[in-house]
């Protein structure tokens, strides 16, 4: 497979944002980015490269910023809408929808933790176009709350050693949030600017979907961070917030734009390049009964996925204003039942475009199988099966929803 360059050699511009004013604005150019995007999405699939000037177009447009609160000059579209604008980008190009999803939750730790400071800092530079993307997971604990960088204090500042995996984004990114343990075992998210000595980004990334996201590796070594540039998001646990669902509804968007690019492929192929079955008497593949009622059935489940997605998104701006413990679980709950069905509807849709397309629809040209793939490697960020027992456990024993970034 043919690799990203890396860090030191992938184009990284200054930005010169447009800054989107309102929630027309936003879901207007996400239309508009959407559509560009779309162009070669299965060509950047198929060779693993993405442009520099694709990355640029896309976070100078102003949709990396959105969620920016208005006290500090951004448009704080509403959750629903940040949802809506994800799902368009990701019809078009999943990977390139994912990697700001991170730097959405990133922005989101600063709105709870940050100071005013800290808050006007770094919302400005993202409002300036700055990418932010994550380095908080890692690879080689029990779990995934199983985290073994650290952070210690030194000096007037701190210093971070660890490996960090699925950094999503990273080759991209102007700054990383990286996620350490400091000396009580408590969660600090740290933002390191690209270039600080001691961050290496290893573009390693080698799944079978959701190919150019660049979810490498990240390692920190002797990794100094200004005392200014920590965020104690282990608050956002400790307290009712709505950091887990934020987190949830940002990804079940990105597979609800799967389902939607497998559909329309699936209508459009059918249409023009399916044959019908010989049993089927009719002269086209779209005339097939048994096609046209399977193709109903998946747009229902489409339409219920997305209406769950959006009411999920509203249960979110509800919340936000009292973000109580009860509004927290209700928020939590919302996402899950929306996380269930985009997950299964996007694994779905990408497997029926064969179906339906037959034979001829599996040709490598087309390229169809990075919907399967994507749809695929994207949904086991979580487990579905534990958000159905959530969903249970909250009906049958009041059990509220556990607080972490999959919930």
């Amino acid at each position: 497979m043919s690799h990203l360059p890396l860090s030191a050699d992938y184009s990284i511009n200054p930005p010169t944002a447009h800054v989107i004013r309102d929630e027309a604005e936003a879901l207007a150019v996400a239309g508009h980015v959407a559509a560009l995007l779309l162009e070669n999405d299965a060509e950047r699939d198929r060779t693993r490269q993405v442009p520099a000037d694709i990355v640029d177009i896309y976070s100078n447009s102003g949709l990396w910023g959105i969620s920016v609160p208005r006290a500090y000059g951004g448009a704080q579209v509403s959750y629903a809408v940040l949802a809506q604008v994800i799902a368009i980008i990701s019809a078009a190009d999943p990977s390139l929808g994912q990697i700001p999803q991170n730097h959405y939750c990133l922005l989101e730790d600063i709105r709870l933790q940050g100071s005013p400071d800290q808050q006007a800092y770094f919302f400005a530079l993202a409002l300036q176009g700055h990418r932010f993307a994550n380095a908080i997971s890692e690879t080689g604990g029990k779990n995934v709350q199983d985290i073994q960088a650290t952070v210690r204090h030194d000096g007037d500042g701190h210093v971070i050693n660890g490996r960090k995996g699925y950094c999503t984004g990273s080759l991209y990114a102007h700054w990383l949030g990286v996620l350490a343990l400091d000396e009580e075992q408590r969660g600090q998210l740290a933002f390191v600017e690209r270039g600080t000595p001691g961050l290496v980004i290893v573009d390693d990334w080698d799944s079978i979907g959701q190919r150019t996201t660049s979810s490498g590796t990240v390692l920190a070594d002797n990794l100094r961070v200004p005392a200014f540039n920590l965020l104690p998001v282990w608050r956002s646990y400790d307290s009712p917030t709505l950091a887990g669902p934020f987190a949830q509804l940002t990804t079940a968007a990105i597979d609800a734009g799967i389902a939607r690019a497998a559909l329309r492929d699936t209508l459009v192929f059918v249409r023009e390049q399916a044959r019908p079955w010989i049993d089927s008497g009719v002269e086209k593949a779209s005339e097939d009964p048994l096609t046209i009622v399977q193709i109903g059935a998946l747009d229902i489940r489409l339409e219920a996925a997305e209406a769950l997605l959006e009411r999920a998104g509203k249960t979110l701006d509800a919340a936000r204003g009292e973000t109580t413990e009860d509004n927290l679980a209700l928020a939590s709950v919302a996402v899950a039942r929306a996380k269930v069905l985009t997950t299964e509807i996007a694994i779905e849709a990408s497997n029926k475009l064969f179906e339906l397309g037959g034979t001829r629809s599996t040709l490598k040209k087309h390229n169809f199988d990075r919907h399967w793939r994507n749809a695929r490697v994207h949904t086991l960020h979580d487990p579905v099966r534990w958000k159905y027992h959530v969903i249970g456990n909250w009906l049958l024993n009041g059990v509220k929803p556990p607080r972490h970034d999959w919930s």
